[in-house]
């Protein structure tokens, strides 16, 4: 779907149309995070089991880290149970924090990430349910990971990115589309859903990003030329917008953001946008609102429901321009 925000119009097309609707000059703005195999199935001792579903990174690093998680079932939990994950990951429970979650020391000899890979599974939406040796499972591993994805710590995909192959990223480049990366670890807030009465008294997650100098000089570029910033995802978009300036630019910045953006926020370094169609009450949503319009937005999604659109992780995609 094609959704332009003046005139009001919204079109129907195929993906692969995307690079038709882009120009010579626009930058398209890519979040390089690469998922984890965050699902953990644990089992003590006692032959007691857990699913610990990873956050956010708290320490990272080596044989040792420890992250914040959901634990599940959550009544049979206490502080300092052990569990092990497959033959080399351990897992402790080192404390509730305010919000439910868990702080969980992860520990192996080989590396903790290296054990995630052999021992953890991909962290799915609870929607998608895949049982014990279903063959979809296996296709999850690569299905659920872009193909430019790079920069290791995200429980979940950047989805808008997963309509991309390389071929399509190559055509764009030689249409005179540049191409700029940024990373956000996609976290806990991306999917929590909104629970407030007033969505401006939400607060998001917070998630790690980069954006580095060459990001910025390539949205700089994109400016002086007179081309269009083009996130492709919401994370993309919440980078960028955590690091823009008045001008339309940005600055370089690594470090932890909260940014939350509703009906009324402005925005004021992504011109175009592409993203999924999301969950009711979610930030993403609200976020793909202040970006285009609640009454627009809700036209658009009326429109999807009744050519039938897939929705979430692995549906159809939309183009906000």
């Amino acid at each position: 779907m094609v959704v332009r925000r003046a005139p009001e119009e919204i079109l129907h097309h195929r993906f692969a149309e995307l690079p038709r609707f882009l120009r010579r000059g626009d930058l398209l703005v890519l979040n390089d995070t690469k998922v984890i195999r965050g699902r953990l199935r644990a089992t003590r001792e006692t032959g007691g089991a857990v699913e610990i579903f990873l956050l956010a990174a708290r320490e990272e690093g080596g044989r040792e880290e420890v992250w914040e998680a959901l634990a599940r079932p959550s009544r049979k939990l206490r502080e300092g149970m052990e569990f092990r994950v497959g033959e080399t990951l351990r897992a402790t429970l080192l404390g509730r924090n305010v919000e439910g979650t868990w702080n969980v020391r992860l520990a192996a000899e080989g590396g903790v990430q290296e054990a995630l890979e052999r021992g953890g599974d991909v962290p799915l939406p609870p929607y998608i349910r895949r049982t014990a040796g279903d063959p979809a499972a296996a296709v999850d591993r690569e299905r659920y990971q872009t193909v430019y994805a790079e920069v290791p710590g995200s429980v979940a995909a950047p989805t808008a990115g997963l309509h991309f192959d390389r071929e399509m990223l190559e055509e764009a480049a030689r249409a005179g589309v540049s191409i700029a990366k940024v990373t956000l670890a996609v976290g806990y807030g991306t999917f929590s859903p909104i629970r407030t009465e007033n969505v401006e008294e939400f607060r998001i997650h917070p998630e790690k990003y980069r954006l580095g100098p060459e990001a910025a000089h390539a949205v700089a570029d994109a400016r002086d030329r007179g081309g269009r910033v083009v996130a492709v995802g919401t994370t993309s978009a919440r980078t960028l917008e955590s690091c823009g300036r008045e001008d339309g630019r940005v600055d370089p910045s690594d470090g932890t953001t909260r940014l939350f953006l509703y009906p009324g926020c402005r925005f004021r370094v992504v011109d175009a946008m592409v993203t999924n169609f999301h969950l009711p009450r979610s930030s993403l949503l609200a976020l793909v609102m202040a970006f285009a319009g609640e009454d627009l937005v809700r036209k658009a999604y009326a429109q999807a429901v009744e050519r039938e659109y897939r929705f979430f992780s692995y549906g159809d995609a939309m183009l906000l321009l």
